[in-house]
């Protein structure tokens, strides 16, 4: 029973351990470049638009900036295929017959406060490339371009859904 009792503390332990590095470890960057795409509205047919866009910008994104050591030259590359990047939006939406406008901005953004994954992002300027579609006030995607937290996923378009499970879960699940 203590062998139990010792092994459930030091589990829970560890958890809080992991936790707090793994927490401390998904903070962004602060000369980090972020990317959003908002929608037109909340409703289905604009939100499907708004994924399709994202699915366009991430994949070309991730390409042009796989490479990228510096903040400077994520700036310079990004600037330098904005027009490429508004003529694969403008693609996009004709494939898509989507009739409304749409705007990119590069520089200082405004994003509101998100909370994702029991981690809070505060809100503020953000140096980042803002994609709007319409009237832009539906929901929307955003990751990191560089560093490319979140871009990763673009350079394989056969990924799958993972679950990652920890050690200590593995741990209890096999005991309790």
């Amino acid at each position: 029973m203590k062998k139990i009792l010792l092994a459930f503390l030091f589990t829970i332990l560890a958890y809080i351990i992991i936790g707090n590095v793994i927490a401390v470890s998904n903070i962004i960057p602060d000369d980090a470049i972020r990317i959003r795409v908002i929608a037109n509205s909340n409703s289905e047919y604009d939100q499907n638009i708004k994924y399709k866009v994202k699915k366009t910008v991430e994949s070309d994104m991730y390409k042009l900036l796989k490479d990228t050591k510096t903040l400077e030259e994520a700036r310079s590359r990004i600037k330098r295929h904005l027009s490429s990047l508004e003529d694969k939006v403008y693609t996009t939406l004709q494939e898509e017959e989507y009739e409304l406008p749409f705007t990119i901005n590069f520089g200082l953004n405004y994003f509101p406060k998100k909370e994702f994954k029991g981690i809070t992002y505060d809100e503020g300027y953000y140096e980042s490339v803002v994609i709007t579609l319409g009237e832009g006030l539906g929901d929307n995607w955003w990751c990191v371009l560089f560093p490319p937290l979140c871009l990763l996923e673009a350079e394989d378009s056969n990924t799958t859904d993972v679950e990652y499970t920890t050690m200590v879960k593995t741990i209890i699940d096999k005991y309790f």
